[in-house]
């Protein structure tokens, strides 16, 4: 096996780090890794749990990201660049701050790759219950703990980020056993896996990246759970019937276009739990479920992310 890697590296945004990890999704990358302020901090004040400390980390400062992508050199890397490139310029006319937007490409060793994008990786608690879990991290679960099992590697979705973090949250509060879930926009699985263990009846995840269905399906395996399908394409093409919950993690103008058909798929009473949407975007997605016919039970917030929580009036 090659052991040589390519490592794209970009600087962004913490605000920009789902929709840039999204991007090299969409290419054939291997792997990501994502390091931002917080974690820094958190290296730089328990030197004691992490084999080593990037000191090129340190140029990361408040509201500051690093995602990295690793590719195999072949004919099509070229081809990925300027899509990455364009992409993220583009960030902005979807309300995103790309922040610096630098993109940097260099040659890794395989061995110091794997140690890199794992090592961000550790069992993190979400909510009250909730315990997302990587595959290859031992964790002593407490009691009451739900574990989700996850290869973050695949596809963005790892429980760390606020939009997430509030998602799983509010299926804790809103889940009963008999109700079926709708994710849109599944990515890993995180939250069609955590409605599953949540004691969600039946669950479907969706997405447009077959990458993303194929990291979803793999984790749900991981989870030795049956009651969750995972399927390629749009929500108004592949599912049928309808759900008591849909759960949307995605960003604000597909939320917005999704307010006029979403309720097609939804039970009377049934709960449209959205997030991936900026601060500044909130009122104007309000506005729109108000005008579509939901009724707004919650708004949450944390840092510059909000989740919207509304009801089938």
């Amino acid at each position: 096996m090659d052991k040589e890697w390519i490592e794209v590296s970009i600087t962004t945004s913490s605000e920009a780090v789902e929709a840039v990890s999204g991007i090299l999704y969409n290419t054939e990358v291997k792997g990501v890794s994502i390091e931002d302020s917080q974690d820094v901090e958190f290296k730089k004040k328990h030197p004691e749990d992490w084999d080593y400390f990037d000191e090129s980390l340190l140029k990361i400062k408040d509201g500051t990201a690093v995602v990295k992508g690793y590719y195999k050199q072949d004919k099509n890397l070229n081809g990925y660049l300027k899509y990455i490139k364009d992409s993220i310029n583009n960030l902005e006319s979807f309300g995103i701050d790309k922040g610096k937007g630098l993109i940097t490409v260099s040659k890794v060793n395989e061995e110091d790759w794997e140690n890199k994008w794992k090592e961000y990786y550790k069992p993190y608690k979400v909510g009250k219950h909730i315990v997302v879990k990587p595959i290859w991290e031992n964790y002593e679960a407490e009691k009451d703990d739900i574990i989700v099992e996850l290869d973050p590697g695949m596809a963005f979705g790892t429980g760390t980020h606020e939009t997430t973090k509030m998602c799983i949250k509010a299926l804790e509060k809103y889940i009963k056993p008999e109700y079926t879930v709708f994710d849109i926009g599944t990515g890993s699985g995180i939250l069609a896996i955590t409605s599953s263990k949540l004691g969600a009846k039946e669950v479907t995840g969706v997405d447009l990246d077959p990458v993303a269905v194929k990291s979803a399906s793999t984790n749900v395996g991981y989870n030795h759970i049956k009651n969750v399908n995972i399927l390629h394409g749009d929500l108004m093409d592949v599912v049928k019937g309808k759900a008591n919950i849909v759960v949307a993690n995605i960003i604000a103008d597909v939320i917005i276009f999704l307010a006029d058909g979403v309720k097609d798929f939804m039970l009377p009473g049934g709960v449209f739990i959205c997030s991936g949407i900026i601060l500044e975007r909130k009122e104007e997605v309000v506005d729109k479920l108000n005008k579509t016919g939901f009724k707004i039970e919650e708004i949450n917030e944390d840092g510059e992310w909000v989740c919207i929580v509304a009801s089938v009036k």
